[in-house]
């Protein structure tokens, strides 16, 4: 009986052990590949899901429960070799909305504003080595990287600029991968809309009143929203005012196109009712900041 309690309480600290933070599906979509070796994409698949669901990426604890919900998609545009690979990365993460069955988008880099820029190599069964200060592979440094975007993004929405450790982390994955001149991590491109400059604006104290925003958006408006409506879209309000004011200081900032880009819905749906006066201002401010969404926010003041 005393053998059986002991394995019970390894058992039990083998779990808390391995409680890592990611729950992410990883896609390959290999349609359109010019290439009959297709079971190289089933093994990069499984592959890179356990290199981001196996790894510890920060010091606390997660319950299964609460595991960060993510996707990884990526398109194979190209074989260079048989080990050589040009692909499109597609990145969603979200987190739940307190006392509802609902989620909500986080970090959603897709369609226009995938990942076109990544060029790897790999073969069957290969190691996946990772050092954050020293440029292992191509693919370790991407894969890296979005793991500690995705955090960093959950942290922000808990806790005013929780997800700081996590985006510096990013940066230093992004500044060393600079020095190996690839595609995706370079500061001087035009627009500014590619790795570098995601984790750059989010680390920029210019734009740091759209993470305060960010945190308090989620955590303080919507995540209250069932027990105080009114009360929650007046600190939605003011959160998408620190946004016009850094907008105002830095003109469409990645960070700034990819908040609209996630939440113009949502923001549109929850402005859909209450004060009209109240929704007129933030159909006011929304259709100056956001002009490429102005169809979604009309049913803020169509009711």
């Amino acid at each position: 009986m005393k053998i059986i309690s002991i394995l019970f309480i390894l058992i039990c600290f083998a779990g808390v052990s391995i409680a890592q933070e990611l729950d992410c599906r990883v896609i390959v979509n290999a349609e359109r590949a010019q290439t009959t070796e297709r079971e190289i994409f089933r093994d990069m698949e499984k592959a890179f899901a356990q290199f981001l669901n196996e790894r510890r990426w920060t010091n606390d604890y997660f319950e299964p429960r609460e595991k960060i919900k993510c996707q990884l998609i990526i398109g194979i545009d190209a074989v260079n070799s048989a080990t050589s690979f040009s692909a499109t990365v597609q990145v969603q993460s979200v987190r739940p909305v307190y006392n509802t069955n609902l989620e909500t988008s986080l970090l959603t880099l897709t369609q226009n504003y995938a990942d076109k820029d990544w060029q790897f190599e790999y073969s069957e069964s290969q190691p996946l080595d990772f050092n954050e200060n020293i440029f292992t592979s191509s693919i370790t440094s991407i894969l890296a990287y979005y793991a500690y975007m995705i955090i960093g993004m959950d942290y922000d929405s808990f806790s005013n600029l929780g997800g700081n450790p996590y985006f510096e982390k990013a940066m230093n994955i992004a500044m060393t991968a600079q020095q190996t001149n690839r595609a995706g991590w370079q500061q001087f491109v035009s627009p500014q809309r590619n790795r570098y400059w995601l984790v750059e604006n989010l680390m920029n104290p210019q734009l740091r009143p759209v993470r305060e925003a960010i945190y308090e958006y989620h955590r303080l408006s919507l995540d209250a929203f069932l027990q105080d409506p009114d009360e929650s879209r007046k600190i939605a309000f003011e959160a998408l005012k620190k946004i016009q004011k850094a907008n105002a200081t830095r003109p469409n900032s990645f960070l700034v196109t990819l908040f609209f880009y996630s939440k113009s819905s949502e923001i549109a749906n929850m402005f859909s009712e209450g004060d009209l006066a109240v929704r007129r201002e933030v159909y006011t401010l929304l259709t100056q900041l956001d002009p490429t969404n102005t169809d979604k926010y009309k049913k803020i003041i169509e009711g």
